[in-house]
């Protein structure tokens, strides 16, 4: 036989050369190499590849061997492999990241204390997320009156911080008298304007446009549950703690006000 005998020409030579395979990746601009339509990659249906033109015009193409040009060259289109993504970022309700589930922080020695029931209800709804991956304990006192002794029976040290938070805490009252006698750089005490943690929530969160005023010596609670025809202080407090999901419901004096005792009573101390 002739050295010419077999028809090079003959056959698809696309086919039978080795051409490389490349991720059809999105905005990829190639051409199909039989009708000359070139275009970028917008996306794939039913195993085809879609090409979108200059012109906006799109078409489907099947991801065949060598049935592509890129830059002149023919190559094998794939379709890349899905890239998993990464779960969402879970925040809690104090708005920080949420760490990864597990067993909480065993406590520690620190801690933070709240006038009462409602407000460590109320710190626990919003932080105790977080409270608990850090290993804090948030404990009510009843009233601030016997702060001083309350702070000497504790016994602050290093590692042995204490954080309290405090309602009313404003120039002249008799919260920030109590608060002046507590002298210790392993306390800190924060408080927030608000005659009591209910006010600390937002009007609207709670579906009122305000907080009635209440006269002075009157009180307080009581007097908003009349205002607003509030059978008694419990239905009242469940209705504003139920209203509460997110720091968002809440005034911004008091956000700060518990964020500087998570840092405070957290801070790693020699």
């Amino acid at each position: 036989m002739g050295r010419y005998d077999a028809d090079v020409l003959a056959g698809d030579w696309r086919r039978r050369r080795r051409v490389p395979e490349v991720d059809a990746e999105p905005d990829l601009v190639v051409e199909d190499a039989d009708s000359g339509f070139c275009g970028a990659v917008v996306g794939f249906e039913a195993g085809a590849v879609v090409l979108e033109d200059r012109h906006g015009r799109r078409r489907h193409f099947p991801l065949l061997p060598a049935a592509f040009l890129l830059d002149g060259e023919p190559v094998t289109l794939r379709k890349p492999p899905a890239i998993p993504r990464p779960p969402a970022r879970r925040l809690t309700a104090s708005g920080s990241v949420a760490a990864t589930p597990g067993r909480a922080r065993v406590a520690r020695a620190s801690r933070i204390w709240v006038e009462g029931v409602h407000d460590a209800e109320l710190v626990e709804r919003i932080w105790g997320d977080d409270l608990r991956v850090d290993g804090v304990v948030v404990e009510p006192l009843s009233g601030v009156d016997a702060l001083p002794a309350a702070v000497a029976a504790f016994g602050p040290g290093p590692g042995r911080q204490l954080g309290v938070l405090v309602d009313h805490l404003v120039p002249g009252s008799k919260e920030s008298r109590l608060v002046a006698a507590v002298a210790s750089p392993h306390v800190l005490v924060t408080g927030h304007p608000y005659v009591d943690i209910w006010q600390a929530v937002k009007p609207a969160s709670v579906g009122i446009s305000a907080w009635p005023e209440i006269p002075p010596g009157q009180p307080w609670k009581e007097g908003v549950c009349a205002a607003l025809g509030v059978g008694d202080p419990g239905e009242m407090w469940r209705r504003v703690l139920a209203a509460v999901s997110s720091y968002r419901d809440v005034e911004t004096p008091l956000i700060n006000a518990v964020e500087r005792l998570i840092d405070f009573v957290t801070a790693e101390t020699g």
